[in-house]
């Protein structure tokens, strides 16, 4: 299958309004967990994956810290002005552009902006107990977003502090409530420590410490990635075909040190915890390819495209050689860790390089993530959902999830 010609109307189903999660339930690891291997469906909770892990299996989490990304501006009597801050707009890693002291120019969605024809807007800052101004002005209209650059009078405050204060957590659209008290803790995963997502990576939401710590009894280990989500994971694909589709990029920051776990894990299990671990994984992979084919490329041909995986040579490259690759050119390099956009697109025609299984969430119809669910378990997606739903689990990000194993 050529997946430029993946016709988006085939992953589709339909998701009735009272099967969403608004709100999480109030143990994480209480949660539905659908277990699919071989074919077969069975049933548990998070409390008890450990038990549908093998021994020695490696587990992939994303441990990237959501943002306090909107930011809201009184305007006179009229409703508020709303920020949303999608990203910088000059080429510079997230976890850089969190620590930048004033003068910061990012990309960013506008609520009301017809009621903003001009002017700088103003917002105090209250920290223990002193007042600071944050303003905002526009500097330049896109397509579908504006450029904002934001000046605070704290040059001791960094952006990621500014948001802290100034902020408020940005809950997924299709929740369609205003964030509360509860959901400052609950849409962050419990190991969050690298500020920068606009959502968060939903399928760590269910693991407790607990959890993580019942892992230690089969040997199961965990590493750590950093794919900071952008907004793009909720957008719908609306062309025809997956061809018309442009595919979000997002960075990802991954350790050398992570890069010699995947390569020693060669003959045990890599589940990826969430869509973002898994494009992480994956990408690193065809970064080793390019690597591999050209060991004197640079960090920006090194990306990953949206289509490079379905047009690099040399596909058929082991795990073990692709990584060992990536590694080497980090080394020539000196490079200790790899920070860098990826905008992979995993679609059905994709096998797996990496990982063997991914613990996801049930996701909304006609998008690139359950596309990415079809390429692991190919048609049985249809059956799976369908199971889901007349079961009753929640979908979305405060809902229910999974643990899918690669159909090979």
């Amino acid at each position: 299958m050529n997946p430029r010609e993946i016709k988006i109307a085939d992953y589709t189903y339909h998701l009735p309004n009272e099967r969403i999660a608004i709100y999480p339930l109030e143990e994480r690891d209480s949660s539905k967990l659908l277990i699919y291997k071989n074919g077969e469906i069975s049933q548990d909770i998070y409390k008890n994956i450990a038990t549908h892990i093998p021994e020695n299996s490696l587990l992939i989490f994303n441990n990237t810290k959501v943002i306090e990304a909107r930011i809201l501006f009184e305007k006179s009597e009229q409703r508020p002005i709303e920020i949303f801050c999608l990203e910088p707009s000059e080429r510079i890693d997230i976890a850089n552009a969190m620590l930048q002291k004033s003068g910061v120019k990012w990309n960013c969605f506008i609520g009301g902006a017809a009621r903003w024809k001009s002017g700088i807007l103003e917002k105090q800052i209250i920290i223990n107990g002193i007042i600071f101004n944050l303003t905002c002005e526009k500097i330049e209209k896109k397509d579908n977003y504006f450029i904002v650059e934001f000046n605070w009078d704290n040059l001791n405050l960094c952006f990621a502090e500014v948001l802290h204060f100034a902020g408020i957590i940005p809950l997924p659209p299709y929740l369609n409530r205003a964030a509360n008290e509860n959901d400052y803790e609950r849409y962050q995963t419990v190991y969050a420590q690298n500020t920068g997502s606009v959502a968060a990576p939903t399928a760590g939401l269910h693991f407790t410490n607990q959890v993580l710590e019942s892992f230690k009894k089969k040997n199961i280990q965990k590493n750590f990635v950093t794919l900071h989500v952008g907004s793009g994971t909720f957008k719908p694909v609306k062309s025809e075909t997956l061809n018309d589709h442009d595919m979000h990029s997002e960075w990802i920051n991954v350790s050398r040190q992570l890069i010699e776990n995947l390569i020693e894990q060669n003959n045990e299990p890599i589940i990826a915890v969430g869509t973002t671990s898994l494009r992480t994984i994956e990408s690193l992979y065809w970064m080793g390819i390019k690597a591999y084919n050209n060991p004197n490329t640079t960090i920006k041909e090194i990306e990953i495209r949206q289509w490079d995986v379905y047009e690099v040579i040399n596909n058929n490259l082991s795990k073990k050689d692709a990584l060992s690759s990536l590694l080497n050119w980090l080394k020539m390099n000196n490079l200790e860790q790899i920070i860098i956009p990826t905008q992979i697109i995993i679609t059905p025609s994709y096998s797996l390089k990496v990982a063997d299984a991914i613990v996801t969430n049930f996701h909304q119809p006609n998008s690139t993530l359950l596309l990415l669910i079809a390429a692991i378990i190919g048609d049985d997606w249809r059956t799976i959902y369908n199971f889901a739903l007349n079961n009753e689990y929640r979908f979305l990000s405060y809902g229910d999830g999974s643990l899918l194993w690669n159909k090979k």
